[in-house]
């Protein structure tokens, strides 16, 4: 498997090596503002860019639109060298085809794809414009396939945790947190099938579990945990209560957390309840304030992207960037944003 792994990868390294823009030897970690769905575009040191999800496919372009201004713009990309698809709803990969078309994609990435989705009654139609756009090439990653991205100085890597419910073996330290898993009814969607991936730069370790699930969240990290610590949590499915089982929110436990949740999804009460049970936790970032909870149990005001509603939003994006030699790494919200410092643990 890892071989085919590196026939799909190597044209695209290639390239992105030739058109390189990673001059100062960081990782940068975009979190853009889709309104509640996910698209975070990584940027590695040696130039490789590597987009997981890609947002909502309406809305007359707008996260289309998005991506587009960060990854251009803000990144100084010309084109998107990995597109990762973490499980198959419309705001996750509403806008892959669409970006293969505007922007160009080099490389699709997936847990493979469904002969249907019951619960998308659109999803011929939807999977059609994404097949076309691969060319039914996408390459299928399973739960502990190694993405050998390329490295500069330091080491970039990623590896598949959980695909298609499917998670690597359950080896490790005991996890003290296993107790607080307790099983819920079976998860009939995608959102279980969700791929999850750490990626590590030297020893900084950055976590996207997509919209993994409850119960898969708990097969992952009982009894033991074979993920261990990392340094950035991207909260799974937008904050919502059906995942962030505290058996493996408490067992990664993260510096800091990245919520991609919308003014009116995601962003649950009883998931920052969990957040705020973290030992380790310094800061929790949201992309918006969850208009219908309290104030108090969020984000302090100066670690939320955006406060407006849909209507009027700017889309403020989050920003992880870390050292060219992994041991810190500083967030920020937008342009004009404070930077903050933050230094890489050691990890167990």
């Amino acid at each position: 498997m890892l071989r085919r792994l590196v026939a799909c990868l190597l044209p695209a390294v290639l390239i992105s090596v030739a058109c390189a823009d990673g001059n100062d030897g960081r990782l940068d970690i975009y979190f853009i503002d889709v309104e509640g769905g996910a698209a975070t575009l990584l940027v590695s040191p040696a130039g490789e860019s590597i987009l997981i999800d890609s947002g909502y496919p309406d809305n007359h372009g707008r996260d289309r639109d998005r991506i587009i201004d960060v990854a251009r713009n803000v990144a100084g990309l010309s084109r998107i060298d990995h597109a990762l698809v973490s499980h198959w709803h419309r705001d996750h990969y509403g806008n892959h085809a669409a970006l293969a078309a505007a922007f160009g994609i080099e490389t699709f990435w997936d847990r493979g794809i469904p002969e249907m989705l019951s619960e998308d009654a659109q999803f011929e139609d939807r999977i059609a414009a994404y097949r076309a756009a691969t060319q039914n090439a996408s390459c299928k990653l399973k739960a502990g396939d190694q993405i050998p991205f390329q490295s500069a100085d330091t080491p970039f890597s990623a590896r598949v945790l959980a695909a298609s419910r499917q998670v690597v073996p359950n080896d490790g330290p005991v996890n003290p947190y296993a107790d607080r898993h307790t099983p819920r009814d079976v998860d009939p969607t995608d959102n279980a099938a969700s791929l999850a991936v750490v990626f590590e730069f030297g020893n900084f370790r950055f976590l996207c579990c997509g919209d993994l699930t409850w119960n898969v969240e708990g097969q992952l990290v009982t009894p033991n945990n074979p993920v261990g610590t990392v340094d950035v949590y991207m909260v799974t499915h937008h904050g919502l209560p059906t995942s962030n089982n505290p058996a493996l929110v408490l067992a990664v436990d993260p510096t800091v957390t990245v919520m991609c949740n919308g003014p009116t999804k995601g962003g649950a009460e009883s998931t920052l309840r969990t957040l705020h049970e973290i030992k380790s936790l310094q800061d929790m970032y949201q992309l918006h304030q969850n208009v219908k909870l309290d104030a108090g149990a969020q984000a302090p005001p100066e670690f939320i992207a955006n406060t407006s509603s849909t209507a009027t939003c700017q889309g403020q994006w989050v920003k992880a960037s870390v050292a060219k030699d992994g041991r810190s790494y500083t967030m920020q919200i937008g342009r004009e944003g404070r930077v903050r410092t933050y230094q890489t643990r050691v990890h167990n």
